[in-house]
């Protein structure tokens, strides 16, 4: 049965879902592994002007975050692993065997196949002897054709051999990777899984239930938010979407002006109960800044039908064509978009400057506003400095 919601309730389950309505629902080390785990993965970009996307996603949610929990728990702990899922991401390490068929696929398809087969013995036997390598540490200065241009045979070997699952990122110094054999990262009982999925159709079935969960709110149209699913055309997507309401996994939801149906996952439907009963009110308005690949951002489209809200990510902009700026975060106040801000670390002195604040045209700044974005701003750079 289709359930009717107001656009507030629509955006209260959303932030709740997202750990952004009210109290913090994520605290620490732990609390950053709960979301992960919620979400299914968390988006990595290693453009670092105020933090990387990753360490964005968190720092809004989780209280008391620093970027050394989420190093600890990828490159220590072992709980967390970089992994191609939503483009770059980083997923739980047990959601390993859900990738299984990407990496199967790499072991048949590469580019410069043949060049990169003849030292990927060679590479895996000089990493088992002097440990964890980087690029620079093997000398094969020979240029290959590689994804976005030619690379050296080293870094290309080196990445053909972590997608097709053989070595894992062993740990980084700033975006320089040093990979190991996937043995010494990741436990064999993991390792050893079995495809849980081993239908194609089934497999995507999964990762869009996933998606859903991961937004809280997803439509069945042409969006972001299903980028790195294979080939996901509208035919199987409809396809999926049946299924799964015929299953009974996702419940369909019509919110108020909206005229595309909404779905969300069926285990999450209690939330709105929550939200009716008044047991989710905010007991504050929270003040935060969204990173610009959140999942909650995932379909910027379905953000601006349920808060009116316009932002496009201009980092890739050319700079005369720029409405606001080249790193710019969207700034939530309680259950709204109440502007975006510019911020920039520099790294050197430890200081975060604000370049640019802009409020969203009939945002009345009250007290309460100008001293929440205070906070936020001395919350930020302290997180910058974590």
């Amino acid at each position: 049965m289709l359930k009717n919601v107001s656009i507030s309730e629509a955006k209260r389950f959303i932030l709740h879902k997202q750990g952004l309505l009210g109290k913090h629902k994520f605290t620490g080390k732990s609390g950053v592994l709960d979301f992960i785990r919620q979400a299914g993965c968390i988006q990595f970009d290693p453009i670092d002007v105020c933090g990387k996307n990753a360490e964005l996603v968190l720092q809004s949610r989780v209280s008391g975050f620093s970027k050394q929990m989420l190093c600890e728990l990828l490159y220590e702990d072992r709980m967390l692993l970089d992994n191609w899922n939503k483009n770059l991401s980083i997923i739980p390490v047990e959601n390993w065997k859900y990738f299984r068929r990407d990496r199967e696929w790499h072991l048949k398809n590469e580019r410069s196949f043949e060049e990169i087969q003849s030292v990927c013995n060679k590479i895996k036997k000089h990493i088992s002897e002097h440990g964890p390598q980087c690029s620079a540490d093997l000398k094969m200065p020979e240029k290959v054709d590689w994804y976005w241009t030619k690379t050296k045979l080293s870094r290309a070997a080196l990445e053909h051999l972590y997608f097709r699952g053989e070595l894992a990122i062993h740990h980084k110094k700033g975006n320089l990777k040093y990979y190991d054999l996937i043995e010494n990262c990741i436990p064999n009982n993991i390792l050893n899984e079995a495809e849980p999925w081993p239908d194609d159709f089934d497999h995507k079935k999964w990762r869009v239930l996933e998606r859903i969960g991961s937004v809280g709110l997803l439509w069945n149209r042409p969006s972001d938010a299903w980028l790195g699913i294979g080939d996901l055309k509208a035919d199987t997507r409809n396809k999926i979407f049946d299924s799964l309401l015929d299953q009974g996994k996702i419940i369909p939801i019509n919110v108020e002006g909206i005229k595309h149906t909404l779905y969300c996952r069926s285990e999450d439907e209690r939330i709105f109960g929550l939200i009716r009963k008044k047991e989710l009110d905010p007991a504050k308005n929270r003040c935060e800044f969204i990173a610009p690949l959140d999942n909650m951002m995932w379909d910027r489209n379905l953000i601006k039908a349920i808060w009116n809200f316009d932002y496009k990510w201009e980092i890739y902009t050319p700079q005369a064509e720029r409405k606001f700026g080249y790193y710019v975060l969207p700034l939530l106040y309680g259950e709204n978009f109440i502007g975006r801000i510019e911020p920039a670390f520099d790294k050197k002195t430890k200081k975060l400057e604000v370049k640019n604040l802009w409020y969203e045209e009939g945002i009345k700044r009250t007290k309460d506003i100008k001293e929440k974005v205070e906070t936020a701003v001395k919350k930020f750079e302290a997180f910058c400095k974590s």
